[in-house]
């Protein structure tokens, strides 16, 4: 089918259609149904009006004023200081029970030290104790550990003190002042050990044994300087 006359005007992206047509319309096409409808480049031409008429009545956003920014900035402000107060409260809180459980624990720890030492110092002066029972003998082998002396050096030492006063507290020699188990001349040197250094072994062998330390540096040396010179 030819046309006797057309005249087409196209635009495409917002530009408006506009077609003249004398006869059939541009657009017919024997393949689709529409093309035989003289209506349909009009009803498309009005939908696409139709479509920029209602864009064009959609409402613009209002632009705000300078109050309402202020008011908007003071809002977001308080938002994020409220957020900042929150979790510094919970971190706070967060501190404090950590510092409660460290207390907990340094007073269960101290307790656990507290209990420790005390055993420890019973022990020690249980063991203590033990050291000072027995006969002045017993006594004075305990005792030897205590300067760095092995058990041999007790039979030197029980030599010279055998020949000095048989072990005897209140050995008093008739020719000097000299005193007690180890003969402490005068006596009174072991006062500084103890005020019942007349009468105690222990006072008066710890004073012994620090004098023989300090003056031979071991019983048997002590004892060789007795045979030697008759006396230590």
């Amino acid at each position: 089918m030819k046309a006797k006359r057309s005249v087409a005007i196209l635009a495409v992206t917002g530009i408006a259609v506009v077609s003249i047509v004398a006869s059939i319309d541009l657009f017919s096409s024997p393949k689709t149904s529409a093309a035989s409808d003289p209506v349909s480049g009009r009803a498309e031409l009005a939908a696409l009006n139709s479509e920029k008429t209602r864009d064009a009545k959609k409402p613009t956003a209002k632009p705000q004023s300078a109050e309402e920014q202020a008011a908007e900035v003071v809002r977001l402000r308080n938002q994020i200081e409220a957020v900042e107060t929150a979790r510094k409260t919970m971190q706070d809180q967060a501190a404090l029970r950590r510092k409660a459980k460290n207390a907990a624990l340094a007073r269960y720890e101290a307790l656990q030290r507290t209990n420790s030492d005390s055993r420890k110092e019973r022990a020690s002066r249980d063991a203590a104790r033990k050291e000072l029972e027995g006969t002045p003998r017993e006594i004075a082998l305990n005792l030897l550990d205590n300067h760095g002396w092995k058990e041999s050096q007790f039979s030197c030492l029980d030599k010279l003190w055998t020949k000095e006063s048989r072990w005897k507290v209140t050995a008093d020699n008739p020719t000097s002042s000299a005193y007690g188990i180890p003969q402490a001349l005068p006596g009174r040197r072991m006062a500084e050990y103890g005020s019942d250094w007349r009468t105690n072994p222990v006072t008066q062998i710890k004073w012994g044994l620090d004098y023989i330390e300090d003056a031979y540096g071991s019983p048997c040396e002590a004892w060789a300087h007795s045979r030697a010179k008759n006396w230590y």
